[in-house]
């Protein structure tokens, strides 16, 4: 075999083992990039005994049938994903230069498409909830719900951004689903009319004397609404808060963070422990307006991520109580890291820790009341529980 062949097949593998440097929940400060390295790679960490694999592509360059199918795109991206789907971390992709592009419009605040955030558990293409008002939401698409087929390709093994990256289109079009809605025996075909996605953040209502907030994602814009928001807390003389964080999938560490922040003034909001067992704080930054008004933090099986991260910060600070279901367990520092070519490996890198110590990955956040209710009677619940706690 060539020394460049040889050289090619290595570097697929460092590709995969070497680049990784926290989806979804995107780390620190990098919403959305990471630049890609333009240097020459030191071969520092390449698994030994590669000749089986050296063996296998001479094989197939000299006798496979259809030999312009073994191209250096193909097989690269073949061989990234080999490696990560070895690893077995659900939330680990490789990005083709389309799909990678898809994805960084996700935190932005707008994009084309239906309007809901996916997610694999228990390896299905499952809904972890649709967009506010989206087409997603008025065709009927619900939380739990799970993609069966896209465009009459079956979901089963494919990766989640793949399925975005075919869900999502120009504005206007059609795409159709087969989905199992979480109460239903059979799936159903559901033909839903892409559009413009403004990804709402931030709501905000009062509720009698009890203020209700929404917090649907932590976008770019997150922030700046929540800011807007804060000075009506006093304005209408609000007596507790609901932040209802119910189907939220997370966002950008750094806008958790500063959320938190209103309400968390002092200590560490959350901890990420590296792959070397390093562990490092991020502790609340000056607001300048604060609350200190009791709270109730509503969440569900879909509250994922950053929403995970705030509603454990707030509980281990006793500065709320947590009601209603088990958490999705994602705590996971996810980093996207651009190659080159144009594709990306959305590596995972760290774990993150509530400020006691407690792991969200896998296990979630336990409430401190879990409520058998949902919808509206979650909110009027809070409300009679802030009312109590003010007697």
């Amino acid at each position: 075999m060539a020394n460049s062949s040889k050289i090619f097949l290595i570097m697929i593998v460092i590709i995969a083992v070497a680049m990784g440097f926290g989806g979804g929940f995107l780390a620190a400060q990098n919403i959305n990039i990471i630049a890609p390295t333009t240097t020459t790679t030191t071969m520092v960490g390449v698994p030994e005994n590669l000749d089986t694999v050296e063996e296998a592509w001479d094989q197939l360059r000299e006798q496979y049938v259809e030999p312009d199918k073994l191209t250096s795109e193909n097989i690269t991206a073949s061989a990234v994903r080999g490696i990560i789907a070895a690893l077995q971390d659900p939330h680990m992709e490789y990005m083709t230069a389309q799909e990678y592009n898809i994805v960084q419009s996700t935190f932005q605040g707008s994009f084309e498409g239906i309007g809901a955030t996916v997610g694999l558990r228990n390896d299905k293409l499952t809904i972890v909830a649709p967009i506010k008002d989206s087409p997603a939401e008025k065709a009927g698409i619900k939380a739990g719900d799970i993609i069966v087929e896209i465009n009459g390709e079956s979901t089963t093994g494919m990766s989640v951004d793949v399925a975005v990256s075919k869900i999502r289109g120009t504005s206007g079009t059609t795409v159709k689903l087969l989905v199992l809605h979480i109460d239903a025996a059979a799936p159903v075909e559901m033909e839903i009319t892409r559009a413009k996605i403004d990804v709402p953040s931030v709501a905000y209502e009062m509720r009698g004397d009890i203020a209700l907030i929404s917090i649907y994602q932590f976008t770019s814009r997150t922030e700046v609404e929540l800011a807007q928001v804060m000075p009506k807390l006093k304005q209408d003389n609000a007596k507790g808060i609901i932040l209802d964080l119910r189907n939220n999938p997370g966002g950008i560490l750094t806008i958790v963070i500063q959320v938190a922040s209103h309400f968390i003034t002092d200590g560490v909001i959350v901890s990420v422990r590296s792959n070397q067992g390093v562990v490092e704080t991020y502790d609340a930054e000056k607001q300048n307006i604060t609350t200190n008004l009791p709270m109730v933090v509503l969440v569900n099986e879909y509250s994922a991520s950053g929403s995970e991260v705030l509603s454990g910060a707030l509980q281990d600070h006793d500065r709320a109580l947590v009601s209603g279901n088990v958490t999705y367990g994602k705590g996971s520092v996810n980093v996207l890291q651009p190659l080159t070519n144009g594709s990306a490996i959305y590596i995972t890198t760290s774990r993150w820790l509530t400020p006691d110590g407690h792991l969200i990955e896998g296990q979630g956040i336990q409430p401190d009341v879990l409520l058998e209710i949902t919808g509206e009677e979650e909110i009027q619940w809070a409300i009679d529980y802030l009312h109590g706690k003010m007697e």
